[in-house]
């Protein structure tokens, strides 16, 4: 009898151990989810602040063009041609800043893309992009420009902490055998890994942004691949496309 009530207290005692290990993994899948919807929503709130400063440079530039257009025909009725010139370069000059130069195909991505690229131009921060969006992908456009602004965010932040001529991103988006691909390398310098993983360098930043570009990638059955060689940081994603 004594032998059969030590089994079941055994028994018991073992049950709430997993019950509690269970409730304890639960709970704290349950917190890192919120973290990473915090985070996201930071970092989503961040996104939207620098496409609509890209906007309110747009529309400025379109408000002052009337003005503009009359200041030509004033210099051309004239005769000041050398003027007139020298006011069509500033033109130039100023619209370049604002001209959205990326077209991937995708409109969220464009405006992810291009609110990053300015950040990275006004760093000095040398460019190489090429981008095209295919059809019919498996995430959400959401998810892909969590990705993009999550790997964007880390090359640019990067690249600020090395001297202005050792800067450089290169950023690749494409269709590779069937699937979606996306490459973006550049300049690096300090970098912490534990053991194969990469952790972020960013203060208080526990990597929410990484875990959440792993995530979306296994969501869909893709994978994520991160490189570091002599100063040259590189991260390729893979994700099968919709047939």
């Amino acid at each position: 009898m004594k032998f059969l009530i030590i089994v079941l207290v055994c028994a018991a005692v073992l049950a709430l151990a997993v019950l509690a290990v269970f409730l304890f993994r639960r709970t704290l899948y349950n917190m890192i989810d919120r973290r990473i919807e915090r985070f996201q929503s930071e970092l989503i709130e961040k996104q939207v602040r620098e496409i609509q400063n890209m906007y309110r440079q747009v529309r400025g530039w379109r408000h002052d063009y009337r003005n503009h257009i009359n200041n030509m025909k004033i210099q051309l009725s004239e005769g000041n041609y050398d003027k007139l010139s020298d006011y069509l370069n500033e033109l130039a000059d100023d619209l370049d800043t604002v001209d959205t130069v990326i077209k991937t195909g995708n409109v969220m991505a464009d405006a992810i893309l291009n609110s990053k690229l300015n950040v990275a131009e006004k760093m000095n921060i040398k460019l190489n992009v090429k981008a095209n969006v295919p059809d019919k992908l498996p995430m959400s456009d959401v998810e892909l420009c969590s990705m993009l602004g999550n790997i964007l965010d880390n090359a640019v932040e990067a690249c600020g902490t090395l001297p202005e001529e050792e800067r450089f991103m290169r950023v690749y988006i494409g269709k590779l055998k069937g699937q979606l691909y996306l490459s973006v390398q550049n300049s690096a310098g300090k970098v912490r890994k534990s053991k194969n993983t990469y952790l972020s360098t960013k203060e208080g930043e526990h990597g929410y942004g990484l875990f959440r570009i792993d995530r979306v990638a296994k969501r869909y059955g893709g994978y994520v691949n991160r490189q570091n060689e002599e100063g040259v940081f590189a991260t390729e994603i893979m994700v099968p496309l919709c047939s």
